[in-house]
């Protein structure tokens, strides 16, 4: 670790933690991140002796361009909001606004399910990652099906014919599939290498100066409504375990989990996949049917698909299924009767 990086990485720290704690309304966080900052500066006081040691004058510390941005958009959105971004910028302790759950009082070593052991600290997050997975495709093929049932209405009510509604809707079946893999490939890698860089400081911090890593998460516990005498002690029991400090630190500082930081090229091909899943079932009829015909069938294909899919995403918004498929129903036949209108005068004015 470069001393000088390091230095101004915590000092950039303790000022993003003092504007957190100055927006923070809820006492026990307000003191989370006051406690935070105050570490972070004695951090930087640690690499601040490292480089006078080595001879080198450590630089005037003023918050760059990047830590003032995300300042004040804090000011302006609160920290929730933005905890994507203030992990990437060496804040610790978002993890109290992923799992509100445990504001809970706990009085003794453990409890309301903080880890105690190695073999328990994945236990809550196991399904996350297939469960998400789930939704994603579920989303993916909802946008495959009402961006490709659109372009097909919108192409057919210009009075183009079934051969030129077929090329059209495998081009956009292909282009919307594509376009969504590669998206969803760099979004992922680029959330991997920021994730990954950020688990490798925290294993660096932790070889360094291990007590006050353990200090900043027993403060992280005592925000959670851990005693300070049981936190304190809960933590340093953590922080003896090497393997089971790191584990800890990124599921509790970073809110991570390490073994569940995804995969590009299983995002992109998930993605992919499901994408054409949904464009390809208002184009099944084109295949083989002509005339009138394959509109008809492919407007009641892509209105059972619609409502299909409304169905399953109320299993992630805990809705009913049949409220959510008639809303799915309502908005995707919006689309593609505005899309069909556009389609029409386009056609009658081109004609």
């Amino acid at each position: 670790m470069d001393p000088a990086e390091s230095l101004h990485g915590e000092l950039s720290a303790a000022y993003l933690y003092r504007v957190i704690a100055a927006h923070e309304r809820e006492p026990r966080k307000q003191r989370l991140f006051a406690e935070l900052a105050r570490d972070a500066e004695k951090q930087a006081a640690i690499w601040e002796r490292k480089l006078r040691e080595a001879g080198k004058l450590p630089p005037a510390f003023s918050p760059d361009r990047r830590t003032r941005l995300v300042g004040a958009l804090v000011r302006l959105l609160g920290p929730a909001r933005l905890m994507h971004a203030l992990t990437a910028m060496k804040v610790r302790g978002m993890s109290v606004y992923r799992r509100a759950g445990f504001s809970g009082a706990i009085t003794t070593l453990g409890a309301s399910g903080l880890p105690t052991r190695h073999d328990e600290i994945g236990e809550r997050h196991s399904g996350r990652e297939a469960g998400g997975s789930l939704r994603a495709a579920v989303f993916g093929v909802s946008d495959g099906l009402v961006s490709n049932a659109s372009l097909i209405l919108g192409v057919a009510g210009a009075g183009t014919d079934n051969a030129t509604i077929l090329l059209t809707g495998i081009a956009g079946m292909l282009a919307g599939a594509f376009s969504m893999a590669a998206g969803e490939y760099v979004s992922v890698r680029s959330q991997r290498e920021m994730y990954e860089y950020q688990i490798a400081l925290e294993r660096a911090e932790l070889a360094e100066y291990p007590e006050e890593e353990a200090e900043e998460l027993a403060l992280i516990f005592q925000a959670r409504g851990m005693s300070e005498a049981d936190a304190r002690s809960h933590a340093h029991a953590l922080i003896a375990d090497p393997n089971v400090a790191l584990d800890t630190l990124t599921r509790e500082e970073l809110g991570l989990n390490p073994g569940e930081l995804g995969s590009p090229r299983g995002a992109a091909l998930s993605s992919f996949f499901s994408f054409v899943a949904g464009s390809a079932l208002p184009l099944l009829p084109f295949f083989w049917m002509h005339g009138p015909g394959p509109l008809v069938v492919s407007i009641a294909f892509s209105a059972a698909g619609l409502f299909a899919v409304g169905a399953a995403t109320s299993l992630f918004s805990g809705g009913r299924a049949l409220s959510g498929g008639a809303r799915m129903l309502a908005i995707g036949g919006a689309a593609g009767a505005v899309t069909y209108l556009i389609g029409k005068l386009v056609g009658v004015s081109l004609g």
